[in-house]
């Protein structure tokens, strides 16, 4: 039995350069309710970012301030709990997540918790490739993301739904 729903597509957004954040004109991907996260939540995500090929997993929350990676694209899997996360940087887009969302950010793409419950958990995960770095929205970190986000690759695989998934079809440069 499968603990990912098939039957439906992400949710996608493209977030436009505010200056300090670059984001990233590849789409920002959101799985709603994908996961069935009814028994050991976390276990169970960690074992579908593995098998999917996507590693350097962590549990936690989600960073209090704003920030994006310009060296890799991040998978955050809600294991337990919601919160309202704000992607995009300060001109992007409010988002609840919840247990059983996936979200999909490709590099340079902001992000920030704004409220989170109690319970809130996060499985991150990162595709092979460079570590992950942590950037602060600043004239001159934008400026050297510019540099590194084009040279990010594309992941062979989509971190929920493997190598026919969504992400490999809508990443394109």
């Amino acid at each position: 039995m499968s603990v990912v729903r098939t039957d439906i597509e992400p949710l996608t957004i493209v977030f436009q350069d505010d200056g300090l954040v670059p984001n990233n004109p590849m789409p920002f991907l959101v799985y709603k309710a994908t996961v069935d996260v009814s028994s050991n939540p976390e276990a169970i995500i960690e074992r579908l970012f593995g098998k999917n090929g996507w590693g350097a997993m962590w549990r936690n929350g989600v960073y209090d301030f704003a920030h994006y990676h310009a060296t890799v694209h991040e998978v955050l899997g809600v294991a337990r709990g919601r919160a309202r996360v704000q992607f995009g940087g300060d001109h992007g887009r409010a988002l609840e997540i919840a247990a059983g969302d996936v979200a999909i950010l490709p590099a340079g793409t902001g992000h920030q918790c704004t409220q989170a419950s109690d319970d809130f958990c996060v499985i991150g995960a990162y595709p092979p490739g460079p570590p992950m770095d942590l950037q602060r929205p600043t004239p001159e970190n934008h400026a050297m993301a510019l540099k590194t986000i084009p040279q990010v690759a594309i992941p062979a695989t989509d971190p929920v739904m493997g190598k026919d998934g969504p992400l490999v079809r809508l990443w394109k440069r």
